[in-house]
């Protein structure tokens, strides 16, 4: 551990958290020698697992001809092959691709793509763009400005300029039946009404994770939802633009989350995955129409030093073979349906459990007080950083946020790498077993002490 020793670093707290030594498949080692499953693949990130040998050999041989070349000076293989694999992959039309270094600059150039689009268009008028509360879409002004995380956008409130919002569709906080299409359609519908009170004409965009993300945890759309979203945005000339930063790359069986309903966007940022944690990298792709429009205009007034990347773009191209090579699409869809059955089975066990949601994997759990109601826990009990503690401590990774906007509420992701076996499988749900009865035992004591 280095908690006593001083480091010039700082994030999000005080914690401190052992020194990583090194990582291999699944599972990370500390220097003392202590192993971790991934069950979170980091941030969703590591999506093909760690210290791939097939990832590290195209990136050593690309180191030994160039790590970096300015965009605006050279033109590069690697950018140009990850640039054509990624839009094959893309729904048909999305022949263009603007790469980035993370999640946060791909959501802040699909919002200036789409605002440069209107203008060049002669529609400058439009510049609303709405999103869900809760959601999250990235730590930049712009991108916090469409994020519905009070805690994250509160404090920059001043220096933002605000956006509408509408309810994210959670269904099951609500009672409402996931299966059915007037679900979907009940939650679709408030886009409408907040176009209509806005002012169509003044409603640039709507962005949207096609499967929830940290703020919601794994929240699937309702049936209908999405392709009824689709509608409306044609109706009122909104682009649609879905935030793929999380459910791209794989990470809930196919490559972009939105395929599994067969609905298509008008903008895509994605990240994380795609570049499965060995370089920085993600990118935003959009229809062809958009991109010429704002090329016609004078071009793109946006960039990123590190944009198209040679070392990047190669670590990105061979991450995608790996997916392809192993199949890891056909095995993110069978093992995320075991994990997500055995976490059921927990749910079973365990009263705390009142939802388990998700595709592929990408999936969560959420703690509550009562299940009838789905009131959540105490919140001052801080469930969602003690539950990572307690599994950290057992040796397993997961990830937390606070499910009620930030505010309360705890759920906790489950999303290893699109490598884990069945076996490993196991390994998960045994840590996560033992950890949960350990908290169990906590929350009695804490009560009887109260």
């Amino acid at each position: 551990m280095n908690g006593s020793n001083h480091s010039h670093l700082f994030y999000q707290s005080r914690k401190r958290r052992p020194v990583l030594d090194m990582a291999r498949g699944v599972y990370m080692w500390d220097i003392d020698g202590k192993r971790y499953l991934d069950g979170s693949s980091g941030a969703m990130v590591s999506n093909i697992g760690h210290s791939n040998a097939n990832v590290l050999e195209a990136m050593r041989r690309q180191m030994e001809k160039s790590t970096f070349g300015y965009r605006l000076h050279f033109e590069t293989n690697p950018s140009e092959r990850l640039a054509e694999k990624t839009a094959a992959l893309a729904p048909e039309g999305f022949e263009r691709v603007f790469f980035v270094s993370g999640g946060s600059e791909a959501v802040e150039s699909a919002l200036k793509l789409a605002r440069q689009y209107v203008v060049a268009t002669g529609q400058p008028q439009r510049w609303k763009v709405i999103s869900r509360t809760p959601s999250y879409h990235g730590s930049t002004l712009g991108a916090l400005a469409v994020t519905g995380y009070a805690p994250l956008t509160d404090p920059f409130a001043p220096m933002m300029q605000e956006m509408p919002k509408i309810p994210a569709p959670r269904a099951y906080l609500d009672g409402l039946s996931l299966d059915d299409p007037a679900t979907g359609i009940h939650y679709a519908d408030f886009l409408e009404e907040k176009i209509l009170a806005e002012g169509p004409e003044t409603v640039l965009a709507f962005i949207v994770e096609p499967v929830g993300g940290a703020s919601t945890g794994a929240l699937v759309p309702p049936a209908g939802y999405l392709k009824r979203i689709r509608e409306i945005c044609d109706k009122y000339s909104v682009l649609l633009i879905h935030d793929e930063v999380m459910t791209g790359g794989g990470r809930t069986g196919l490559f972009f989350g939105a395929e599994h309903w067969d609905v298509t966007p008008d903008i895509i940022a994605l990240s994380k995955g795609f570049g499965g944690g060995y370089m920085p990298l993600g990118a935003m792709t959009a229809r062809d129409e958009l991109i010429e429009a704002v090329l016609n205009e004078g071009g793109f007034a946006h960039g990123f030093t590190y944009a198209g990347n040679p070392l990047a773009c190669t670590a990105g191209l061979a991450v995608i073979d790996e997916i392809e090579d192993q199949k890891l699409l056909d095995n993110t869809t069978r093992v995320g349906s075991l994990l997500k059955s055995r976490l059921h089975d927990l749910m079973v066990k365990y009263e705390m459990i009142g939802d388990v949601r998700g595709k592929g994997l990408l999936l969560a759990f959420e703690l509550v007080s009562n299940r009838e109601t789905m009131q959540p826990l105490p919140k001052e009990l801080d469930a969602h950083l003690r539950l990572v503690d307690i599994a950290y401590d057992n040796g397993l990774i997961i990830y937390a946020r606070r499910t009620r906007g930030g505010i309360e509420g705890d759920h906790f992701l489950v999303c290893p790498p699109m490598i884990t076996t069945n076996e490993q499988v196991d390994e998960i749900i045994q840590v996560l077993d033992k950890s949960l009865a350990q908290f169990e035992v906590e929350i009695s004591r804490l009560q009887k002490a109260g």
